[in-house]
């Protein structure tokens, strides 16, 4: 029984612990369920599944979903937000990766 308790503990700190059913999701973030799932239809987010199939999400998959709010409250129709944000993360990942190999001392070649 311990270890169970601590792993529910170790849940709670976990970005990516699927812990929001929609409807909470949804409240959560001032929007409706329609909006999560059009987000899973555009690739943007992936819902766990319950064992009864229903969808859960995550602490980190709740701020990117704020992310696509955020922009389509502002006008941007909904495709072009998961999309703005797609190439973000991207973005993100390769300037972390460019970050690593320059501390590492690797140096880019020269263009030809």
């Amino acid at each position: 029984m311990y270890p169970a308790t601590s792993r529910r503990v170790d849940n709670l700190d976990d970005d990516d612990y699927p812990a929001y059913t929609m409807g909470r999701a949804a409240e959560m973030l001032g929007t409706t369920p329609a909006f999560l799932r059009a987000l899973g239809e555009h690739r943007l987010i992936t819902p766990l599944r319950s064992e009864g199939g229903h969808r859960r999400y995550s602490r980190y998959q709740l701020r990117v979903a704020a992310r696509a709010r955020e922009l389509v409250d502002q006008g941007t129709p909904i495709e072009a937000a998961c999309r703005i944000i797609i190439l973000e993360d991207q973005l993100e990942e390769a300037q972390r990766i460019n970050e690593e190999l320059r501390a590492h001392g690797h140096q880019p070649k020269p263009s030809a």
